[in-house]
């Protein structure tokens, strides 16, 4: 057990946890919706610290991140537990999970900045669950990484309260958010949640702290994949983010109780993709498809392909070590440094025990 930050006395014989904007309010030995946030006599503690589902290296395109060290690899981890509720989720059985004696790898901070340094990864990222539920875990891990040259990444639904989103974001090199919907009744119907604190959290990232920021939205027909929603999303993205934040749709498969809904098709992600573009966004890209035009990236100075992908396998690359066009000179947004890496595909499990 780890002390929990953001919290509060909210009566005579109930803790408030104000981590995020459901507010649990609990007596001894209750634990909140995210299920690792805990009440423990007079305080509330993060149960799952220092203990994770499983570690991996991963491209770092498959956070995904097209604008931040393209080509390297991640060393990724998560924990147990969400505080949404998402009835699509893809990665339920972990936050879902409700076996906390599952987390069977255990890592200190220091421990995961150091293998993730010694085998070459540039970064660490918090993911395949949201770290905002394992906040304390996620800043200590963060803070060792830096201190170890390591990079931290977050990837997040942004569902949290306005103190800790700034200890949050102001810890991570680079985030992937994902924006689900545009509509506060696709959030309440398929995530148990609101959209409120995620607009506030992307406006945060991008505007007050020099955090790099992609964005996400996987598109499921039939709920938040209209026209006039797209229009809509890409338009607010546009004016409280810029046209150069990078937006990623991507495809929807069958999972968890969404069983009864068909795949994404390819047409309609490449349809909004088109829409956001017209809209005045410069780095649209489409993922969990094959479409090698829709992952690369373009120069949005003279129009020519910087970066060639196809899947999370790099191929032209047509920028200086300092991110600018060599056809042009226009600056590329994101973090470039240097040359590309050379990571490609591979996906390598990580044994905690054995390194």
């Amino acid at each position: 057990m780890h002390p929990a930050r953001y919290w509060s006395q909210h009566s005579d014989d109930r803790l408030r946890c104000e981590l995020c904007p459901r507010f649990c309010s609990l007596k001894d030995g209750q634990r909140g919706m995210c299920f690792v946030r805990m009440r423990q006599g007079g305080e509330i503690v993060l149960d799952t610290y220092g203990r994770s589902t499983g570690f991996c290296i991963d491209p770092i395109e498959k956070k995904p991140l097209n604008h931040f060290l393209p080509g390297t690899p991640v060393l990724s981890f998560g924990t147990a537990g969400c505080n949404l509720a998402c009835k699509f989720c893809q990665n339920h059985e972990i936050s879902k999970s409700r076996e906390i004696d599952s987390l069977a790898h255990e890592a200190s901070p220091e421990t995961i900045a150091r293998v993730a340094r010694d085998h070459g990864c540039n970064s660490v990222a918090f993911t395949y669950n949201d770290p905002v539920i394992f906040l304390e875990y996620a800043l200590d891990t963060a803070a060792a990484c830096h201190e170890a040259g390591v990079k931290a990444v977050g990837v997040t639904a942004g569902y949290i309260c306005d103190g800790p989103r700034v200890e949050f974001f102001s810890a991570m090199d680079a985030v992937n958010i994902d924006l689900k919907g545009f509509t506060d009744r696709f959030y309440r119907k398929l995530t148990g949640s609101g959209i409120g604190p995620v607009l506030d959290s992307i406006r945060y990232a991008v505007n007050e702290t020099p955090c790099w920021v992609e964005l996400t939205t996987l598109l499921i027909p039939g709920e938040n994949d209209s026209t006039a929603e797209l229009e809509e999303l890409s338009q607010w993205v546009l004016d409280e983010c810029g046209p150069d934040v990078p937006l990623h749709f991507t495809a929807f498969h069958p999972d968890h109780r969404m069983l009864d809904h068909d795949p994404t098709p390819l047409e309609t992600l490449l349809r909004a993709r088109s829409i956001a573009q017209m809209a005045g966004l410069r780095h649209v890209y489409i993922g969990n498809a094959h479409h090698p035009p829709a992952q690369s990236s373009y120069c949005h100075g003279c129009g020519a392909r910087v970066i060639g992908r196809d899947w999370h396998m790099l191929s032209d690359w047509k920028l200086d070590d300092h991110g600018l066009c060599t056809a042009c000179g226009t600056r590329f947004p994101g973090m470039i440094q240097g040359p590309p890496g050379e990571w490609g595909r591979k996906r390598q499990p990580i044994r905690m025990h054995e390194v």
